[in-house]
């Protein structure tokens, strides 16, 4: 279950989070390997955000794997990811951090058990 939490300064009233969703849980399914209906997205908007000491757009995400991540996925999840955000949001693909986690099923807990 790939997990994306992208936490941005950027307001996001008026804009079309349905796309950034959509898109972000298409591209992260394939990049992985994993089924669209185990990918999770969560964009929180207005979040206090510094970077380099300017509030400019800005980001920061985590994504959380159970498999599939190695140097090479991270490398083209952080390229996509940046893209939709620079794309859908203004934000330059500089002013974007992520952090990848690999993780174990029974760290995961669903449907009332884990992994």
């Amino acid at each position: 279950m790939p997990a994306l939490i992208i936490s941005t300064n950027v307001n996001l009233d008026g804009v079309d989070t349905s796309s950034i969703l959509s898109e972000a849980t298409s591209e992260i399914a394939k990049i992985i390997g994993k089924p669209a209906n185990y990918v999770m997205i969560v964009l929180k908007g207005s979040i206090p955000v510094s970077l380099g000491g300017t509030q400019e757009p800005a980001a920061y995400g985590e994504l959380v794997s159970i498999g599939g991540l190695n140097p090479d996925v991270n490398k083209n999840l952080s390229s996509t990811i940046a893209s939709i955000l620079e794309k859908k949001l203004s934000i330059p693909k500089s002013r974007l951090f992520l952090k990848f986690y690999e993780s174990e099923g029974t760290h995961f807990g669903w449907n009332g058990s884990t992994f």
